[in-house]
């Protein structure tokens, strides 16, 4: 009769710790993925600028398309109706900009329309651009 322990192989252990780390950096990566992307823009192809400007927090989108169709924070207005929208958004807040994205094929004096209703609206207004 023999009374000594057998000795089994070698235990199977598998270290996940490495596997979590990944997983951890996958999930922050995606999670500040998705905060930047911004669902309200409307796809233009816009002009191009190589330099960039830091925009505030209190931000109005305004979009004109290729056919001349105006959206205000993805709500298309008319443009004899651009002014009351605006000025609704100004009632919320007291310092708000513009972002305004422009179809490149537009002409100029659709662009200034914009410009003009900010002016008198006395709100900041800046003009989006792709990088080079």
């Amino acid at each position: 009769m023999n009374l000594r322990k057998r000795h089994r192989g070698a235990s199977a252990e598998v270290h996940t710790s490495a596997m979590n780390d990944i997983m951890f950096f996958l999930l922050l990566f995606f999670l500040i993925a998705s905060t930047v992307t911004n669902p309200n823009v409307i796809k233009l192809m816009l002009p191009k600028s190589s330099s960039g400007k830091a925009v505030s927090k209190k931000t109005i989108v305004v979009s004109i398309t290729r056919d001349l169709k105006y959206y205000v924070d993805r709500k298309e207005v008319p443009v004899t109706g651009l002014s009351n929208a605006l000025a609704s958004y100004k009632k919320l807040a007291t310092e708000l900009t513009i972002v305004l994205y422009v179809d490149k094929t537009v002409a100029i004096q659709d662009v200034v329309q914009v410009m003009d209703v900010a002016q008198k609206l006395n709100i900041k207004l800046v003009l989006a651009t792709e990088p080079k």
